[in-house]
């Protein structure tokens, strides 16, 4: 095919239905992402497998990075637009942060690749994401999510326990986040097959108890 014809159909796909062309970018780029890591993952290896071409990813995303940036955007915008859908204001306190626990252990669970790719941004140091002024306020609503909660549950007496809201959704991100992602050197350990749904759903009751327990529970001296 000719420099000639490559640029008439990249024209006409523009055209057509640029949005269904930038998301079928978007979720081969995760997949390549996920795969070989940033460093690794390959423009032309992207480009052949949507059938497109690197210069018509350049002209939707700018560069690889930005290629890397928006794929990490899509993955926060989808846990985030999550939490912010389950109407947790009409629930009791105690149900909204066990809805809030649950939500991110399912979140997490079916979405092998977000945790894979929050992953590999660490191992780079977040240098990428710190670029991104989209994902530094996106994430800054679950904060505010937790932080409703919590006072409506000191308000009421339902939660005793002091907390940072920040160190809260640490905690809840940490033991969510951490079954998924070190789900096959763990169960290689230990000898556990952590994706059976009957340890998924111990292992949900478990983290939900926990830390209903810890707000619950007065503040220790340590506090």
């Amino acid at each position: 095919m000719t420099k000639v014809q490559v640029a008439k159909i990249e024209r006409l796909t523009r055209k057509n239905d640029p949005d269904a062309t930038k998301e079928n970018i978007l979720k081969i780029a995760t997949e390549e992402f996920v795969a070989a890591g940033f460093s690794g993952a390959r423009v032309d290896e992207i480009a052949e497998r949507t059938k497109t071409s690197k210069r018509m990813i350049y002209y939707y995303f700018g560069s690889k990075e930005g290629l890397y940036l928006a794929v990490l955007e899509q993955a926060y915008t989808k846990i985030r637009t999550l939490e912010s859908e389950l109407d947790l204001e009409n629930m009791p306190p105690i149900q909204a942060m066990a809805q809030l626990i649950a939500s991110t252990f399912d979140h997490d669970d079916q979405n092998p690749d977000f945790v894979r790719l929050v992953s590999i941004e660490n191992i780079h140091r977040a240098e990428h994401m710190k670029r991104s002024a989209v994902l530094s306020q996106m994430n800054i609503a679950v904060i505010d999510i937790i932080t409703r909660i919590l006072e409506r549950g000191y308000a009421d007496g339902s939660f005793l326990r002091p907390v940072d809201p920040v160190d809260l959704h640490m905690m809840i991100s940490a033991q969510c986040f951490f079954r998924v992602s070190n789900r096959y050197t763990f169960g290689a350990i230990f000898e556990r097959d952590l994706s059976s749904e009957a340890l998924k759903t111990r292992h949900k009751s478990l983290i939900i108890d926990a830390i209903l327990a810890f707000l619950k529970s007065p503040p220790s001296d340590m506090s």
